[in-house]
């Protein structure tokens, strides 16, 4: 039998400690994330789930390659004033973030400095408008997460402002990335001619009906259908709320935000060539995945006009509604946002 040489085992391991020590120190500095230059990944809003699950996919030790490299280092956790079930749940988030690393800063303008890219992740879409406005000065690449914003006007003036600041932003919904989905935008089913769509539906009173949660529904809708949506109809039940758009060239695109029974996301899309179910939900990775990109290259994945008549589409449903489901034209609802937008100084 060979004799062990201890003193090589002892040198074996202390290489093995030092090594791992190295890569710990590597990735954290005095309990924060270590980031290559350009990769600083900064978060405000820690009053929602999504926040965490961004910071534990692109902080985690054995993170995707796919995440190119970026880390959350900071975030600003204040997020909505008076929606109870976000208030709530800002204290245990900011722990569930520190335990990657993350600092926790009072301000967005001591966020600011410490990172080259911002996730605007609070849940109140009403705080959009005025937390982006300091990121667009800053001249900082920001993703803002869904609802855009409480209003289409909101979301108009967010846009307007980062053309004034030239800074690229996109917003979008996971669901747009919903399974199945590739198969549609890549053409496998040939030209869309109509889709149906559903989602869970959560009211919130401060924000229109459809932009709190329906946007789930309303986000593959218009990602199968694309732009040109001329006017919606809504119909609302105790059961039941079913929004219809029609887009040009007389395609219909349906979607239904479910209040009882199954709770689900998913959907049909009828093409010229196949017919593709949807879902299920893919996670928040392949959303993650092109927010890193468009991080990387400035490239937006989700154009300005789609998002703009996506938020039309959801304000104009609330119009119908208290029309008692008369037709609501699109283009009217977003001249009108366009007007009121002009009237904000940014």
């Amino acid at each position: 039998m060979k004799r062990i040489n201890r003193a090589s085992l002892v040198k074996t391991a202390l290489i093995a400690i030092f090594s791992l020590c190295f890569i710990v120190c590597n990735q954290v500095s005095n309990g924060q994330v270590k980031v290559a230059p350009g990769k600083r990944v900064g978060i405000i809003g820690l009053d929602t789930s999504h926040s965490t699950a961004f910071t534990k996919a692109l902080n985690s030790p054995d993170a995707s390659d796919e995440f190119l490299g970026y880390k959350i280092v900071a975030a600003y956790p204040k997020g909505s004033n008076d929606i109870e079930s976000s208030t709530s749940r800002i204290p245990g988030y900011i722990k569930e973030v520190q335990k990657y690393g993350v600092e926790i800063v009072s301000s967005i303008e001591e966020l600011l400095p410490k990172v080259d890219v911002v996730l605007l992740e609070t849940n109140d879409g009403r705080l959009h408008l005025q937390q982006a406005l300091p990121v667009l000065k800053a001249g900082k690449r920001m993703f803002i997460d869904k609802p855009m914003a409480a209003s289409l006007t909101d979301a108009i003036a967010i846009f307007e402002a980062a053309k004034k600041y030239n800074v690229p932003i996109f917003s979008s919904s996971s669901l747009r990335y919903i399974t199945g989905m590739d198969e549609v935008k890549s053409g496998n089913i040939g030209k869309v001619l109509s889709a149906f769509t559903y989602s869970p539906v959560h009211y919130e009173k401060t924000h229109p009906d459809l932009f709190w949660y329906e946007i789930h529904g309303v986000e593959p809708l218009f990602t199968a259908m694309g732009t040109g949506c001329q006017t919606v109809r809504r119909v609302k039940t105790e059961n039941s709320d079913l929004v219809v758009g029609i887009w040009e060239g007389d395609r219909v695109g349906t979607v239904e935000g479910i209040h009882q029974g199954k709770q689900d996301y998913g959907g049909t899309v009828f093409g010229e060539k196949a017919i593709k179910i949807l879902g299920g939900y893919a996670g928040y990775n392949p959303l993650l995945v092109e927010i890193v990109k468009f991080f990387d290259t400035g490239v937006v994945p989700v154009n300005e006009k789609e998002t703009i008549e996506i938020l039309a589409f959801m304000e104009a449903a609330d119009i119908s509604k208290e029309k008692k489901g008369a037709p609501v034209s699109i283009a009217s609802v977003i001249e009108k946002a366009k007007k009121n937008a002009a009237k904000i100084n940014y």
